[in-house]
């Protein structure tokens, strides 16, 4: 297998997590063919992102820039992937799977007429392929997926692999040609509107607090941010909390909203209906906090405690504080 291109999505001049994953991933599958691992960034000045790509090991840093792609646009970064893969002559490109990564993936896809396998937890080199292991029917169940050809291309579920700097040689750092031309594009991004108060993105986050229908009110969040503080975590909701008007939609997790996989998630009010389960079930650890003894939450999760979330919580961090001595 020729090399492997990894695309680094980037917000803001800012590196996401879940591509530094992904580059870790592609030199590990690298490093067992002998190939080299190659890593494009889009954008408008980026690059003062090559330092942090580096960090996590590839031969080459390709950069398509040009200020029309300042801006995340569907055509644009699908040009600029087309012209690194033909540029390269890769064999396997590996995207986080990130609404930009699922979103662009299918569109290479599509041109290149290369299998596609998505949300991904596990990918290996076969002799005329990939195979991967992807979570299917809510996380019941895994699926081994085999891409056969002389190209393949994947989306990896973030917080699945682990991002891992590596000392070695710097890389080759090449700028990549791209034509652009924002008059042909049929869709324009305009403008972007941003939350008042930045905090981090729910589908990155590595410690999950959420709440549901039991925190009774917009101001019952306040005793999880305050968990989510000490913890280094954020806070995300359930559908219910979200069409009551109590968090935004971007917190929102489940099948309606984001898919997640952090390394701990505490549930706190939350019933655990499939809905909500499809976007939780694949978390290393769940915690489930509900007054409800019986709540279908308790089923799957592996650790469950019976009470009042408001007297719970607030206990919770304030041991935290403790044992850390934060506060």
């Amino acid at each position: 297998m020729a090399g492997i291109l990894v695309f680094v999505e980037q917000r803001q001049g800012k590196v996401k997590q879940s591509s530094l994953e992904a580059l870790s991933e592609g030199r590990r599958l690298a490093g067992k063919i002998g190939a080299n691992v190659s890593a494009l960034i889009v954008g408008h000045q980026v690059e003062n992102l090559v330092n942090d790509v580096a960090k996590y090991g590839c031969n080459t840093v390709l950069l398509a820039q040009h200020e029309a792609l300042a801006n995340y646009s569907p055509e644009g970064y699908r040009d600029a992937l087309l012209e690194a893969v033909k540029e390269e002559q890769h064999r396997l490109v590996l995207l986080a799977g990130t609404a930009m990564g699922k979103d662009l993936a299918p569109r290479i896809s599509a041109r290149f007429d290369a299998g596609l396998a998505t949300d991904c937890t596990t990918v290996e080199i076969a002799t005329d392929g990939i195979i991967t292991t992807r979570p299917v029917f809510a996380g019941k169940l895994l699926q081994k997926l085999k891409v056969s050809g002389s190209m393949a291309i994947a989306t990896l579920k973030p917080n699945a692999f682990k991002a891992e700097q590596v000392n070695g040689n710097a890389p080759t750092v090449e700028q990549l040609p791209v034509r652009v031309d924002p008059s042909k594009w049929r869709a324009v991004l305009k403008t972007t509107l941003e939350p008042e108060v930045k905090k981090q993105d729910v589908s990155e986050a590595s410690i999950i607090i959420s709440g549901g229908r039991g925190m009774r009110g917009p101001e019952g969040y306040r005793i999880l941010e305050e968990l989510a503080a000490v913890l280094g975590g954020t806070v995300a909701a359930s559908r219910a909390a979200v069409d009551a008007g109590w968090r935004p939609h971007a917190d929102q997790v489940g099948q309606t909203g984001k898919v997640v996989s952090p390394n701990l998630y505490i549930a706190c009010g939350i019933s655990g209906a499939v809905q909500h389960q499809v976007g939780m079930i694949n978390s290393k650890v769940i915690v489930a906090i509900n007054k409800d003894p019986v709540a279908p939450i308790f089923k799957f999760a592996d650790y469950g405690l019976v009470g009042d979330i408001f007297e719970i919580i607030p206990a919770l961090t304030n041991e935290i504080k403790k044992l850390y001595n934060r506060g």
